[in-house]
């Protein structure tokens, strides 16, 4: 290897070692931020977020380039894992009744257990920033292509042609987010209850 080429090599290397570092930092403060939000609510400032993660906001804002990329990596993270969720339970045994309770049960669990990381995903940061509006639009449009794709998979369901799903699917996952935001400020019904009755309205709908 000539001098030039070793020279070469050692900046390709510090330059991945560079960003390798700087994706472990951003995802540091992500979970500062996921902490703080979760702890103090949806109305949190970026001030407060900084002060968890141990920084000031002009930091902050290096990492992530200003409020609203802030936002939107969360909004990234927070999808994601809802939609690992929704895959798994589309793939529940059992049968169709099962498969939906399970799907239902998964979106309204993870409003459940994450009730602040779902006002501020939802109420504040797709409000002032129109990427995570879109993004959490998307969600719901790729939530509605996956189930779809397992509506027609379906066979209870056999005689359901492509559009028809597609339809149906797309109709169920705006159901299912309304419904949540709805049970999101009524911690007087039981999530279980909600599972019942919306699997019940749809099932009647698919089946009858």
């Amino acid at each position: 290897m000539s001098s030039h080429e070793g020279v070469r090599s050692a900046v390709r290397a510090a330059s991945g070692e560079t960003r390798t570092r700087s994706k472990d930092r951003r995802e540091q403060l992500l979970d500062a931020a996921d902490r703080v939000i979760q702890a103090r609510g949806s109305g949190v400032s970026m001030n407060d977020i900084a002060a968890e993660a141990g920084i000031t906001k002009p930091i902050l804002y290096r990492h992530f380039g200003d409020k609203g990329g802030l936002y939107q990596a969360l909004a990234d993270r927070y999808i994601s894992m809802l939609r690992e969720r929704l895959s798994a339970a589309l793939l529940t045994r059992g049968g169709l009744r099962a498969r939906t309770r399970a799907t239902i049960d998964a979106y309204l669990t993870a409003i459940e257990e994450q009730p602040q990381v779902y006002r501020f995903l939802v109420q504040r940061a797709a409000v002032e920033d129109p990427g995570v509006a879109g993004e959490v639009a998307n969600f719901v449009r790729r939530f509605g292509d996956d189930l779809a794709v397992g509506l027609l998979a379906e066979k209870q369901l056999s005689g359901l042609t492509k559009r028809q799903a597609q339809i149906r699917a797309n109709a169920i996952a705006g159901m299912v987010q309304q419904t949540g935001d709805w049970w999101l400020d009524r911690s007087d019904v039981n999530r279980a209850k909600v599972v019942a009755e919306l699997s019940s309205l749809l099932l009647d709908g698919l089946l009858g």
